[in-house]
């Protein structure tokens, strides 16, 4: 009885290992995601980002799903405007393969620095064959208005 005491803890004590180790990968994933939208753009970023299979969910649109949601992305001007966010949590399945992030983004127009609008979004990620993670779904709200300086 004491062994299989023993090995519950350890097997348990791994499932937590795992968990924590997921969440902090896709927190980092989200993080990046974020920064590469900073340094090269948004449009590259989401193209770098999303999973081929993908939905968009935006305002006026009813949602946008697979090869539309690139076209989408690939239409898009982002040369007016930089777009970063900052993930609050992340919280992955028991099976590891999906997860969930939140947390607040802004939006910096270029031609106007005091023009940053903030909003909230979650995306919905898939672990990738490699380990890696890709979006399958990305939706925002704006309605933060201006952050206070």
């Amino acid at each position: 009885m004491k062994y299989v005491i023993i090995a519950s803890v350890f097997f348990l004590s791994g499932c937590v290992i795992d968990s924590i180790s997921d969440e902090y990968s896709v927190m980092s994933t989200d993080k990046a995601f974020s920064e590469f939208s900073q340094s090269k753009g948004m449009k590259t970023a989401f193209l770098q980002y999303m999973d081929s299979n993908c939905v968009l969910l935006r305002p006026d649109h009813l949602p946008i799903v697979g090869n539309a949601a690139s076209k989408f992305i690939n239409s898009s001007n982002d040369t007016s405007f930089t777009l970063i966010w900052k993930p609050s949590a992340a919280t992955v399945s028991k099976s590891s393969d999906l997860a969930f992030t939140y947390g607040t983004y802004q939006m910096m127009l270029h031609h106007n620095k005091d023009s940053v609008f903030t909003g909230t979004y979650v995306t919905i990620w898939k672990k990738q064959k490699d380990g890696s993670w890709k979006f399958v779904l990305d939706s925002g709200n704006e309605g933060l208005g201006k952050p206070s300086h």
